[in-house]
């Protein structure tokens, strides 16, 4: 892990030595859950990838992104099985075509691909002045093809932003600053397979796509405006609350609406119709032999 401080960087780190001094104290303490660097470690790009503080007191991680490196990625150091989980990110700024930053929910460990779960925000770079895209899918044994996109309504590169899951035994939220944009319901009543019983990692990456990642591939990464940052910070992981009565999230009625209060659903549908562009579940071209997941029609 190396520890330096961002020159790029709109959020001015405090001096390196004083940023070590702590760095080095924190890790002799018992972990804190409010620091980053206690909660998550970095598995891969650990040479130019780096923690800092910032003058507000709070941790950051930049995961840097050069031709010759391939990008780099930070795993939580706990598992978990359902609960919401919440980043603030820093997008890569300026021409970040071709670049992709990611957060999401992976099982631990080397699971067979028949039982890969997995949740994914993926953030989709752009030539300068042009909307992020937010790419997300949701896999389940083994199986994803489904892709939701929207386009972000902001900047994500000129200040943090909250990306949250939420994952509960009846949905899969996910929301964007506090504002639902997708939800992926539990119908494996009616045959739609759902993650419900092996934990995940907490993972979070900065890599090259440009094969596909902007306009379908038609816009390459420009390595003359390497390094890319993308920075990640104040990671809050929330335990899923089970209803009254009942000792864990998984053993909740089938019949019981308690997590259904999780779900703003007015805020989702204004949020749909405003930002969603693409959407597996209206794709006809895709589905016209085959036809649609059994989760489009089950709502």
């Amino acid at each position: 892990m190396a520890l330096l401080s961002p020159s790029s960087s709109r959020h001015h780190p405090l001096p390196l030595v004083a940023a070590l001094l702590l760095l080095m104290a924190m890790a002799a303490q018992p972990s804190v859950a409010s620091l980053l660097y206690d909660q998550v470690e970095i598995t891969w790009g650990g040479d130019h990838s780096f923690f800092y503080m910032e003058r507000e007191g709070a941790d950051v991680l930049a995961l840097c992104l050069e031709e010759t490196n391939g990008g780099s990625g930070f795993a939580s150091k706990d598992t978990y099985l359902y609960g919401r989980f919440d980043i603030d990110i820093m997008l890569v700024a300026n021409n970040s075509a071709g670049t992709v930053a990611t957060f999401y929910l992976m099982p631990d460990g080397e699971v067979p691909w028949a039982y890969h779960d997995e949740i994914d925000l993926e953030f989709l770079g752009n030539a300068t002045g042009e909307p992020y895209t937010l790419h997300t899918n949701i896999f389940v044994n083994g199986a994803g093809a489904r892709e939701q996109q929207f386009r972000l309504w902001f900047d994500p590169t000129t200040d943090f932003h909250t990306y949250s899951i939420e994952w509960n035994p009846k949905h899969i939220i996910i929301l964007v600053d506090g504002t639902p944009v997708r939800a992926f319901k539990n119908h494996a009543a009616r045959g739609v397979p759902f993650p419900t019983w092996q934990r995940m990692r907490l993972q979070g990456t900065l890599w090259n796509a440009d094969e596909w990642a902007t306009q379908g591939g038609r816009v390459k990464t420009d390595w003359t405006q390497a390094p890319f940052y993308a920075y990640y910070r104040n990671l809050r992981v929330t335990p899923c609350a089970p209803p009254p009565g009942v000792a864990w999230c998984g053993d909740e009625p089938p019949e019981s609406a308690w997590f259904e209060r999780r779900l703003d659903r007015a805020a989702l549908k204004e949020a749909q119709e405003k930002h969603m562009i693409y959407d597996y579940c209206v794709d006809e071209k895709r589905f016209k032999d085959k036809g649609f997941p059994k989760e489009c029609n089950a709502d």
